[in-house]
């Protein structure tokens, strides 16, 4: 089958582009030159209605849009979304019928990027995780994602794929159901008090937009066949957040522990290792998030 040569300008399908990392990335593609063809569920006039459980519309649509890239977001990306069954269809099933149009397309892209995620890691002893920590996922939304991966292999000899891991990363825009829109959410409005789970768990939280621009570095370098963290490689604890929330917001917020947001599968620690993607593509974050949060503050009173 045919395959594309590279070009300075480039047709891009970004599945989930009317989703929040959706936005930052057609955002960043687009001022880069390169032209953005959106799928999603939702209408609207620049991205293309589909279902990606509908394999006739899928193939349709991939057809019609002869991407040069692919970048596929579209998932549940909520780890104690209520519906399980939904996570595995769409976040398997969905990613099937994409790779499955894709390899049918008469003129295959040069470049299908799938965003897995750094939940596949589990409760991994090492800090921080490299792409060759084993997986040990330990909830259903990281075993989709894992499942999704091993769906992909199917491809390998057939499409350019490269599988990402992003781990946590927030900014404006990001549903209130996260923890970090929650937060500020609250200092913003001057709440004297903050219902949440176990505040020791930490994370390696990264800004949208340096995430927007790792998948930038992506599409130029075209690293086939390569896992690919994206991290920023320092840890945070929920109590670090809200530490430096008081300082932005001038006081301190009481924290009451809510049993129900306690989750016996809560992965304690999470940080990752950014070395091979800043090797491989030159990239490296630029905000600290002492600034994303002070940016989501400010954002939220205008």
């Amino acid at each position: 089958m045919a395959s594309r040569s590279e070009t300075s300008r480039l047709r891009v399908l970004l599945t989930g582009r009317n989703g929040f990392t959706g936005h930052y990335i057609a955002a960043e593609l687009e001022s880069a030159g390169h032209e953005v063809f959106g799928l999603d569920r939702l209408e609207g006039d620049d991205k293309v209605h589909v279902d990606l459980l509908d394999r006739d519309a899928v193939r349709t649509a991939v057809d019609n849009i002869a991407p040069d890239v692919v970048i596929h977001l579209a998932a549940i990306a909520f780890v104690a979304h209520g519906d399980v069954d939904a996570i595995y269809r769409v976040n398997i099933v969905g990613t099937r019928n994409l790779l499955d149009a894709l390899a049918a397309t008469p003129v295959q892209p040069r470049l299908v990027v799938l965003a897995s995620s750094a939940n596949v890691y589990g409760n991994a002893d090492i800090e921080p995780i490299t792409e060759a920590v084993p997986p040990a996922p330990v909830n259903d939304y990281a075993v989709s994602k894992l499942a999704m991966e091993y769906a992909a292999r199917l491809w390998m000899d057939r499409l350019p794929i490269v599988v990402v891991r992003p781990f946590n990363y927030t900014g404006v825009g990001q549903s209130k159901q996260f923890l970090i829109p929650k937060i500020v959410d609250h200092f913003q409005r001057k709440a004297q008090v903050i219902e949440l789970g176990n505040t020791a768990v930490a994370r390696d939280f990264s800004d949208v937009r340096d995430v927007a621009r790792a998948y930038l570095a992506i599409v130029r370098a075209a690293p086939v066949g390569e896992v690919l963290n994206i991290c920023s490689g320092v840890g945070y604890s929920l109590d670090d957040v809200l530490g430096m929330m008081a300082e932005i917001a001038g006081y301190r917020i009481r924290v009451e522990v809510n049993p129900a947001f306690v989750r016996s599968s809560d992965v304690a620690r999470l940080v990752g290792s950014p070395a091979r993607l800043a090797t491989l593509t030159g990239w490296s974050a630029q905000y600290p998030l002492m600034r994303t949060l002070a940016w989501q503050y400010a954002a939220a009173g205008t």
